[in-house]
């Protein structure tokens, strides 16, 4: 009875070590895909903020909150289920899909630029203010925020799923899933602070007095429009390098190695001439190129949909 006992205990203690292994694989999957995928969720974080301005102080927070909502809503309900449908009976579509992702943020990142070069269309405060009825406001500033979320986020998810499409279903659905809730909770966390920042600097600021409070609340506010811009070029620079890495990744899958061949080499004999600097060198060439190449793709893509408009 006691050797039966014993036997069932060193069976739970092994099933115990499996599923804390499988959890540590599955963290660790989890995290490297959120990283591979660090250049879409840049320019997530960069994007939201605009969803909000001109609206009242006391509804960003709130408007936030909806639209965290539904970029998990779509991440959990429709894009995880139809990542894993894709691993499970069309594997070989993931490398065309991916593709198609990437030159869609290529796309959106020429069309960023487009716009800086020619002006903006329209002003989003004027706009807002155009619509009395705050209520419709604000659902039409949510469901279009969550409608540029569902793209984004599909290509998080696809990056993810690319990262770990060699594993078991099972983990990719538990990756998958923690992908999800991290980068949500981090964005749309990011995303509150961002927006929430000169507030907490002029209330800082309005404390008076001499001490260092009241300074870093003035610098805060001075800060948060450069700050707003910078989020602006760096995620604009991301999708480039993102969709352009993924573009001269996916030509390696299909053995077009004409250009990523070309970009390797120019990376690794850069790498030579820098000595020491060799890996920090190869990698911004890497990246610069793959920025280069999404510029092309994006812009080629920009000029067809814009003759097409015409």
């Amino acid at each position: 009875m006691a050797s039966g006992l014993i036997a069932l205990l060193d069976d739970i203690a092994g099933i115990a070590k499996l599923a804390a292994s499988s959890l540590d694989d599955v963290a660790g999957a989890a995290g490297k895909a959120s990283s591979k995928a660090a250049g879409v969720v840049i320019d997530d974080a960069a994007v939201t903020p605009r969803y909000v301005v001109g609206l009242t102080p006391d509804r960003e927070l709130p408007i936030i909150w909806k639209i965290a909502l539904g970029s998990l809503r779509n991440k959990l309900l429709f894009l995880l289920p139809a990542a894993i449908a894709i691993s499970a009976f069309i594997p070989w579509a993931l490398t065309p899909l991916l593709m198609l992702g990437g030159a869609f943020l290529c796309f959106e990142a020429a069309e960023k630029l487009l716009e800086k070069l020619q002006g903006p269309s329209g002003h989003p405060i004027e706009e807002l203010a155009a619509n009395p009825d705050p209520k419709a406001l604000e659902d039409r500033q949510v469901s279009g925020a969550i409608r540029t979320d569902f793209i984004l986020s599909g290509e998080i998810m696809a990056i993810a799923l690319s990262t770990v499409a060699d594993v078991p279903l099972w983990e990719q659905a538990l990756v998958l899933l923690a992908v999800s809730l991290f980068i949500t909770a981090g964005v749309y966390g990011v995303v509150a602070l961002i927006v929430k920042m000169d507030d907490i600097g002029l209330h800082m600021a309005r404390d008076g007095g001499n001490g260092i409070g009241p300074v870093i609340g003035r610098g805060l506010v001075q800060t948060m429009p450069v700050l707003m811009q910078a989020l602006s070029v760096i995620g604009t620079a991301a999708m480039l390098w993102v969709g352009g890495g993924i573009i001269v990744h996916g030509l390696e899958e299909f053995h077009l190695g004409a250009i990523p061949e070309g970009l390797h080499h120019a990376a690794v004999a850069a790498g030579h001439a820098t000595g020491p600097l060799a890996p920090v060198t190869e990698w911004i060439v890497n990246a610069v190129g793959s920025g280069i190449i999404g510029l092309i793709v994006g812009g080629i893509i920009a000029f067809v949909v814009h003759k097409i408009k015409r």
